[in-house]
């Protein structure tokens, strides 16, 4: 075959396997809008749009925290804050308007919240993915995302067990920036984080590149799509927990002696498909785009099982674990406390954020120390 015939047969191979992955993501939604309902297609979708922008567009949340730590380089995170401001500035309106169709991320601040947060910050540094950054991994076929979700979800199914043991050592009430005041604070507030890493941010690393900008505006346009369409912002760690507890409830499992699993909410959710709940669907999403991406690319599903030592396995394993049941102490991951919290007016988002932030340091230290190689 020439070279000409070949180069053809390639680019023909190639588009038909795009044709195929775009086809495959409206079946699949199209099935389950058939069978669960349209509201929960819609949701499918949406999680599907968090998969291909977080992983086409390379933005996240664990890697600009790193980048901003050891290199002073600010812009990711500032693109962090312009999503979550612009976010903000229809959720804050929508949810004083539809107090009793509409919920925000709101959680107590208390001891377990803050401890787990800042156990999180670590934890997601050691393996380079917070909740979404897991899924994003695993989904694009990267070795220790895949190793490490499965561990998540029981350490999520795990700490909502025992969350309400946790929440007893103490905790505040519920505290919310709430209509056009809490708003003009959040926004505010926004503005300030953004000064200091500014002052903190090496000069000539400030400015935001462009495909984080579109990443920003995209997440923006999604998450409030979730939030009207499930009447909840968006999340991640509920979904992972709920699926470790199906499993165990197949497996005969009694979690009658949980107050969390045991409330009615999550009875009904445990009985139901679960392609009925919001934050599962688009967790599926979020997997099922970051593979679309993946494939998308030349070889990018072709990833090479990394020459860590054992240790660093064992580690991923017991770090898994940690992540999901760290998340569940505090009330959510990168996602569902630190973005959707802080854009719904919570005021926990921003305790989180600090304690989470603070733990990064730690988490960075650690990962050579397992034998996972640092990465720059």
């Amino acid at each position: 075959m020439s070279d000409i015939s070949y180069a053809q047969a390639r680019t023909s191979d190639m588009v038909f396997g795009r044709s195929a992955l775009i086809g495959a993501a409206v079946v699949l939604v199209v099935l389950v809008a058939l069978f669960a309902g349209a509201r929960f297609g819609l949701m499918l979708a949406l999680g599907l749009g968090f998969g291909v922008a977080l992983e086409g567009l390379r933005f996240g949340f664990a890697g600009p925290w790193r980048a901003m730590i050891l290199r002073r380089e600010p812009a990711g995170i500032f693109a962090q804050l312009l999503s979550i401001g612009l976010v903000a500035c229809v959720a804050i309106p929508l949810l004083a308007a539809n107090p009793g169709e509409l919920s925000g991320a709101q959680a107590p601040i208390g001891w377990a919240m803050i401890g787990g947060a800042f156990v999180f910050g670590a934890a997601m540094q050691v393996v380079l993915g917070c909740g979404s950054g897991t899924l994003l991994n695993a989904g694009s076929g990267n070795p220790i995302g895949l190793l490490a979700l499965p561990f998540f979800a029981i350490g999520s199914f795990a700490g909502a067990y025992h969350l309400v043991w946790w929440t007893d050592l103490g905790a505040l009430p519920i505290l919310t920036l709430r209509g056009g005041v809490g708003l003009m604070i959040t926004l505010a507030g926004l503005g300030l984080t953004a000064g200091v890493f500014w002052l903190l941010g090496k000069p000539g690393s400030r400015k935001v590149p462009a495909r984080y900008l579109v990443a920003a505006g995209v997440l923006a346009v999604l998450a409030v799509g979730n939030l009207v369409v499930a009447g909840q912002p968006w999340g991640v760690v509920y979904g992972l927990g709920l699926w470790a507890a199906k499993g165990a409830v197949a497996l005969g499992a009694d979690l009658s002696g949980s107050a969390f699993w045991a409330a009615s909410g999550s009875v009904q959710r445990l009985n139901a498909s679960v392609l009925t709940d919001y934050t599962s669907l688009t967790d599926i999403g979020l997997i099922a785009g970051a593979f679309g991406v993946a494939a998308w690319r030349r070889g990018g599903l072709s990833q090479a099982l990394p020459s860590y030592p054992a240790r660093a396995w064992v580690a991923t394993i017991i770090v898994g674990l940690v992540l999901g049941y760290s998340s569940r102490l505090a009330f959510g991951c990168n996602v569902g406390a630190f973005f959707s919290g802080i854009a719904t007016g919570s005021l926990h988002g921003w305790v989180w954020f600090i304690a989470a932030f603070a733990g990064a340091f730690v988490g960075i230290r650690i990962r050579p120390l397992l034998g996972l190689e640092a990465r720059t």
